[in-house]
This record gives structure tokens, C-alpha cells and sequence, in this order.
């Protein structure tokens, strides 16, 4: 019986030992680094902006540069950890910054959002995966918009430049014989947004444009400062 005894102990000695020397469960990651929003960075744009009126005979194609840079943080208005985000634009590489205007960024409830212009817009929902499906505009007075992940996780080279790690996100995708819309975006881990492709025409049943936006973002560079 003391033999007995004593196997046990030693069994559950044993046991103790091997448990306690196992790893800890990994930390579930949520990819929060897509959003990017270290302070300091920055992300330089090369925009191209058209704007189509077929009443005004206007067919306009503007290029210049947008930069982005997050930046002090600060609690909002109801107690949340925010930050800002600066946004800046120049008519060519050569020109000074202009600063447009300050937006704010935060993190809460898994999910990204900035605030436009007094609109509150859901970029994206942590972590990304396939099934994921969300408003963009849950929280603001613009039409639904329906936005799910696309490419999750792919490398993808943008303006010459490559990513190892980038998410689609996706919101509409319409062809027809009135309408041609097609609006996604680009996150590249520890970047933020490398590009944005909006595109919303109305033809009116004919083969040119009667009116419509067309606004494209596309990486140049970014960094720290």
C-alpha cells in the first residue's frame, strides 16, 4: 500500500512538472498594425482626382499629393484613448505642405475608425478574417455600406513599392449600363491605407459619362517623423 502511495505521489510530481514547463497559450493577434497608428507616421500619396459633368462639358483630371500623419494622442469627448490625424496636400513633389484639416483615429471595440469631417467612419473590423462583414457607415448619417476582406493577408507590390502582409477591404463592386462603381482599399501591416480606388460614374444610357467622381490614392512613400 505505502508503494502504492508513493507511485501515486510521484505520478502527480510528475504531472505538476510537465504542465508547469508547457507554454503559455499564444495571444491571440488581432492585426491591429494595419490601421498603422503609431505616432508619427506618415504615408505620402500620389492622388488623382476627376470629376465628370457632361452638362458643363467637364471632363477635369487634377494630380497632387495627399500625406497622412498620426498624430498627438488624446481622450474624446467620451472618454476614449484617440489620436490625430493630420492630413496635408501639395500640388507637386516641390511645392510645401498645406495642411487640410485634422481627423481623429481610434481603436475600440475591435474595430478601426476615423472621423471625416465630423462622420464617423468603421475602416476596419480586428481581426480580419473572411467572414467578416460590416457597415462602414454604421455611425453616420451617409447611405449603408456594405464592406467585408478581401486578399487577407497577401503580399502585394503598390506604386513600385512591396508589402508582405496587405487586407482588401471592399465595399462595392457595380457594373451596368447606367452605373460603373467601384470603391476598395488597401492596409498594409505597420502602414496604414497604401491605396484607395473610388470610382462612381453615371452613364444615363450612353457610352460617355454624364457625371460622376473618380479619386485614386496610391502609395508613394511614408515613414517616421
Amino acid at each position: 500500500m505505502k508503494n502504492n502511495y508513493l507511485y501515486i505521489l510521484a505520478l502527480l510530481l510528475t504531472t505538476l512538472v510537465v504542465n508547469s514547463c508547457k507554454k503559455s497559450d499564444p495571444v491571440p493577434s488581432f492585426h491591429y498594425e494595419y490601421f498603422g497608428m503609431e505616432e508619427g507616421r506618415y504615408v505620402i500619396y500620389d492622388v488623382v482626382d476627376i470629376t465628370h459633368d457632361a452638362d458643363l462639358a467637364q471632363h477635369d483630371t487634377v494630380y497632387y499629393q495627399i500625406k497622412t500623419q498620426w498624430g498627438q494622442p488624446y481622450v474624446d469627448n467620451i472618454g476614449r484613448d484617440a489620436r490625430e490625424f493630420n492630413r496635408y496636400r501639395r500640388n507637386t513633389p516641390s511645392d510645401p505642405w498645406q495642411q487640410l484639416d485634422v481627423w481623429t483615429g481610434i481603436i475600440v471595440d475591435r474595430r478601426a475608425e476615423l472621423i471625416e469631417e465630423n462622420q464617423r467612419v468603421v475602416k476596419l473590423v480586428f481581426a480580419p478574417t473572411s467572414q467578416k462583414i460590416w457597415n462602414a457607415n454604421a455611425y453616420n448619417t451617409f447611405d449603408e455600406l456594405e464592406s467585408f476582406y478581401d486578399d487577407i493577408h497577401k503580399d502585394k507590390t503598390i506604386g513600385g513599392t512591396f508589402f508582405d502582409s496587405t487586407v482588401v477591404v471592399d465595399h462595392i463592386d457595380e457594373q451596368n449600363f447606367i452605373d460603373d462603381i467601384r470603391i476598395y482599399e488597401v492596409y498594409a501591416k505597420g502602414i496604414g491605407m497604401v491605396k484607395s480606388f473610388y470610382k462612381k460614374n453615371n452613364y444615363q444610357g450612353t457610352l460617355e459619362v454624364d457625371k460622376g467622381k473618380e479619386l485614386y490614392y496610391t502609395y508613394n512613400s511614408s515613414g517616421v517623423e
